[in-house]
């Protein structure tokens, strides 16, 4: 897992969708970007899968896991998934978060998918559950 991380307005969407565009480059898999707005659609390259999780009502930190389970089940080509604000997509403070990183980390060991995490906070904020995946 990869966390891209700073506080709010240090540029980790912009960071993040550079990400992705740049491994749909290399990737032999497909490349999936989970956000919740659809602000970004057009910032996206075309091959990457576009998921605004308004769409989906997911609003809570057990929907959220729920549904990067199903996509991680739906396809097991999916190489690269890319969740944009994670904290704000779950609704609770990062440091309330263990169980959706513990279940994204158990995703990556079981089925080889690599995840990229934003996560807004300064990097001696970071939870340790968190602060472990920094490089």
């Amino acid at each position: 897992m990869k966390i891209i991380y700073g506080p709010k307005g240090t540029g980790k969407t912009k960071a993040i969708i550079e990400c992705a565009n740049g491994a749909v480059e290399k990737a032999k898999g497909h490349v999936i970007f989970i956000t919740d707005t659809k602000r970004y659609t057009h910032d996206i390259k075309y091959p990457i899968r576009f998921l605004d999780l308004t769409s989906f009502n997911v609003n809570n930190a057990d929907s959220l896991c729920g549904f990067i389970k199903g996509v991680v089940a739906a396809n097991g080509d999916n190489e690269y998934i890319y969740v944009d604000g994670i904290a704000r997509i779950a609704g609770k403070p990062l440091d309330q978060l263990a169980d959706v990183f513990d279940a994204i980390a158990n995703l990556e060991n079981d089925f080889g998918v690599k995840f990229i995490v934003t996560c807004s906070a300064a990097k001696e904020d970071l939870p340790e559950f968190v602060a472990k995946y920094v490089d």
